[in-house]
């Protein structure tokens, strides 16, 4: 079932600049979904929309599978966790959470068990009593997790939630996001990190220039844009025509020399490192060392935009 449908989004600011132009995309329910861009391709314009903190030009969101819904259905469905930590310092933990849970509608009888839940799933209940002004900046950020998820929302959209954190309160936000899941809610995560997509994310969706690049499971992008990267050491120089002549061959994409004698090849298959091979010994150049490098998800991103992600 869709959580979510984006239909046709469009969205021009006053600037005449455009954000968004007929994006499409649905999000799955139970699903973690990566969402990527460099910046400037309209990731932040499409998560304030679909907070409803925004309006679209164009276009249309269903809901849950409701087209009928209202704003404040929605937003009692929601849990945002935006990349500017929204606290207030000078009350403990517990109040901080137990404040936003009570503006989602978080009934009083049920709030301290809610609030309770919420600090545990981010490792800050033994905390609970503390204020934020004593909290490291990946307790913060932790803490600001638990105040968007007390009132048990179905859809949850994570900002950047680990930028500037230490390695581990970034472990414990990407294994409580895991936890939230199998617990039942739907994530929408947005990072600069590869390394956290390919961690946690069932799916990925690249932006670039306010439309879709890409959208696809990890392991289905992985295999079409697959292959590996091999640096080889020669005896000998490669001539721009012997370069030529492999970029030529099939299952080869990319061959470039690195330097005196280092040439870089990006292929699809290990049938083509054989034949090339072959090639450079009949022209003199003998392989002294090799080595491979699997393709990552940064260098699909690469293929995609032309940029890396946090360039």
């Amino acid at each position: 079932m869709n959580i979510l449908k984006v239909t046709n989004l469009c969205k021009t600011y006053k600037t005449g600049k455009k954000a968004l132009t007929d994006l499409n995309f649905t999000v799955e329910a139970g699903e973690i979904l990566g969402f990527l861009g460099p910046n400037g391709a309209g990731k932040s314009t499409t998560i304030n929309i679909i907070s409803t903190l925004l309006k679209a030009d164009a276009g249309s969101i269903v809901y849950f599978n409701n087209p009928d819904l209202s704003n404040k259905a929605i937003k009692k469905r929601l849990g945002i966790v935006p990349q500017d930590i929204a606290l207030y310092e000078d009350i403990s933990a517990y109040e901080n959470v137990k404040f936003f849970a009570a503006l989602y509608g978080v009934k009083r009888d049920v709030m301290r068990e809610k609030v309770d839940s919420a600090l545990e799933k981010v490792g800050l209940l033994d905390r609970k009593d503390d204020k934020p002004e004593t909290f490291s900046g990946g307790m913060k950020r932790r803490l600001n997790i638990a105040c968007a998820i007390a009132h048990e929302p179905d859809l949850i959209i994570f900002d950047e939630p680990t930028v500037g954190i230490d390695p581990q309160s970034r472990n414990h936000i990407l294994e409580s996001i895991k936890l939230l899941r199998k617990n039942g809610a739907t994530v929408i995560y947005v990072t600069l990190y590869m390394e956290e997509v390919q961690q946690i994310c069932d799916r990925i969706i690249i932006m670039d220039g306010g439309t879709v690049l890409l959208n696809d499971k990890l392991a289905n992008i992985l295999k079409t844009f697959g292959g590996a990267t091999y640096q080889l050491t020669l005896v000998g120089t490669p001539s721009t025509k012997d370069v030529q002549i492999l970029e030529s061959m099939t299952g080869i994409s990319q061959a470039e020399c690195l330097g005196r004698n280092d040439l870089l090849l990006r292929m699809t298959d290990t049938f083509s490192l054989n034949r090339s091979l072959v090639f450079l010994n009949k022209h003199g150049l003998a392989l002294t060392d090799i080595v491979k490098q699997e393709r990552s998800l940064e260098d699909v991103f690469l293929t995609l935009t032309g940029k890396r992600l946090r360039d």
